[in-house]
């Protein structure tokens, strides 16, 4: 019976000898988790990281295939717009060669008359060809193109020069000139001369008319050139019905003129075959510095300045 404590003891620390060899136990595995979460953890970093590398390196190589893309895109949109501009040009000046021949062949008649050119100083002449040039691209541009010719036009002439030299293509324009005169091409009867000086006011374009106009330029100081000339061969005379339609427009100068060039009439001409109106036809052709308005634009101007008082 005196042993039993001893037993008791001895079984004591045999317990608590497990216990502390289970702590340790567990002491040891609790510090190697942290150990191996880390290398799990450096390991997921690396491989995340290589994923995301190689994700980035595709993503590059997407962006510079888009890159190339839009660059083929774009240079094959401006390889299409050149061969369309290009087509363009050349269906239109198809068409406008095909229109001017069909005017040569059954179109209404303008005739520049060049007999007078003589009259004309160097500088005058250089107007003029600049006027036939302006002339021969309004008859281009329209969609009833007249046939025009130019008469007592001689190839010697100081005035043929200056039409070559400042008019490029002037030797290939689609038009007929000749160094004959117009009074001896067309019968009288067709014929009507247009010039400022007439009585008798223009009010239709016939088809079937010849029209004339005088190769002269406004700076001339010689008046009723072309007037004089038509009535001496007893040719019927027209003027534009500017006086009809237009009034005088106030302005500091007081200046006031009728005369127009070569090719303002002929996009009178034009403006008025288009729309049968020459209301419309002379604001078309006759510039504003010419000192004239539409009488119906003066009557409305008349109106608000009387509202204004």
């Amino acid at each position: 019976m005196e042993e039993a404590p001893h037993e008791s003891r001895g079984a004591s620390k045999l317990n608590d000898a497990a216990v502390a060899d289970l702590l340790e136990f567990l002491r040891i595995d609790v510090e190697l988790e942290p150990a191996c979460a880390d290398r799990e953890e450096t390991s997921c970093s690396k491989n995340v990281t290589r994923k995301q590398r190689n994700w980035e390196r595709r993503l590059e190589v997407k962006r510079c295939k888009r890159k190339e893309e839009k660059q083929r895109k774009k240079l094959n949109r401006q390889n299409k717009d050149v061969n369309e501009l290009q087509l363009s040009k050349r269906v239109i000046k198809a068409i406008t060669k095909e229109r001017l021949e069909e005017a040569r062949a059954a179109g209404l008649r303008l005739c520049v008359d060049f007999s007078m050119t003589d009259r004309l100083s160097a500088k005058e002449i250089s107007r003029l060809a600049g006027q036939i040039r302006r002339l021969y691209g309004s008859n281009k541009k329209a969609l009833q193109p007249f046939h025009i010719f130019l008469t007592e036009f001689k190839e010697d002439s100081l005035l043929c020069k200056e039409c070559v030299r400042m008019n490029d293509g002037f030797l290939n324009y689609l038009i007929d000139v000749t160094e004959e005169s117009w009074f001896h091409l067309f019968p009288s009867e067709d014929v009507i001369y247009l010039t400022p000086d007439a009585s008798e006011a223009l009010e239709y374009v016939e088809e079937d008319k010849v029209y004339i106009l005088g190769g002269l330029v406004d700076e001339t100081i010689q008046k009723k050139i072309s007037y004089t000339r038509a009535k001496e061969l007893g040719i019927r005379m027209a003027r534009l019905p500017i006086d009809e339609y237009m009034v005088k427009r106030p302005n500091p100068k007081n200046y006031h003129s009728k005369i127009l060039a070569i090719n303002q009439v002929l996009e009178i001409l034009l403006a008025f075959r288009d729309t049968k109106d020459w209301t419309k036809a002379l604001v078309a052709g006759i510039p504003p510095g010419k000192g004239y308005m539409l009488a119906s634009a003066a009557s409305t101007d008349g109106i608000n300045s009387q509202e204004e008082l």
